[in-house]
C-alpha cells in the first residue's frame, strides 16, 4: 500500500499549535471525524489513547506513528501534522515529536497493518524527506514528500 492510499493534501495540517500528546491525540480525533468517512471523533481519541498507554508510538527523530484499529473504518485513513512547536510524546530516543502521522486502521482489512506501518515509518526514517517536511510551505508540497511524487 502506498501513502497516497491512505492520505489527500487535505488531511495535512501545518505548524499545528498542540500542547502536549494528548492534545495532538484529541485534535488528530477530531480532525479524523470531520475527515475521513466512517471516523467519529470520540471513538477515534479512545482508541488512539488506549494504543498510546500500551506504549508510546514515538518512534524518534522527531517523529511519532499514533496509530490504532477503528470499528466501523471502511480502508486505512490518515492524517499528517508538522506542529508550531516540539511536544513531548514520551518518544523512545527522548526527543520531543514535531512530525506525527495519525494512521487510523479498519478491523475487517486484507493488508496487514505492520507492511503498512513500516512503509510509512521507512518514508519518515529519509532525512531528506523529514528535512522536506519540516521546510515545506504548503500541504501540496507535504504530500510529494510523502508520497514521493516528483516536479519535472
Amino acid at each position: 500500500m502506498d501513502i497516497a492510499d491512505l492520505l489527500t493534501p487535505d488531511r495535512i495540517v501545518l505548524d499545528a499549535k498542540l500542547r502536549d500528546k494528548a492534545h495532538l491525540i484529541s485534535e488528530s480525533a477530531r480532525l479524523c471525524g470531520a475527515l475521513v468517512p466512517g471516523a467519529t471523533a470520540g471513538p477515534v481519541e479512545a482508541a488512539l489513547m488506549a494504543r498510546e498507554q500500551l506504549g508510546s508510538t514515538g518512534l524518534g527523530d522527531g517523529f511519532a506513528l499514533p496509530h490504532a484499529r477503528i470499528d466501523g473504518l471502511r480502508d486505512y485513513a490518515s492524517l499528517f501534522l508538522r506542529l508550531a512547536r516540539p511536544i513531548d510524546f514520551a518518544a523512545v530516543d527522548g526527543q520531543p515529536v514535531d512530525l506525527a502521522f495519525v494512521l487510523l486502521i479498519p478491523f475487517d482489512t486484507t493488508i496487514p497493518q505492520v507492511s503498512v506501518l513500516a512503509a510509512i515509518a521507512r518514508r519518515m526514517r529519509d532525512t531528506t524527506v523529514a528535512t522536506g517536511l519540516r521546510t515545506a510551505r504548503t500541504p501540496a508540497q507535504v504530500f510529494d514528500l510523502l508520497t514521493g511524487v516528483t516536479k519535472s
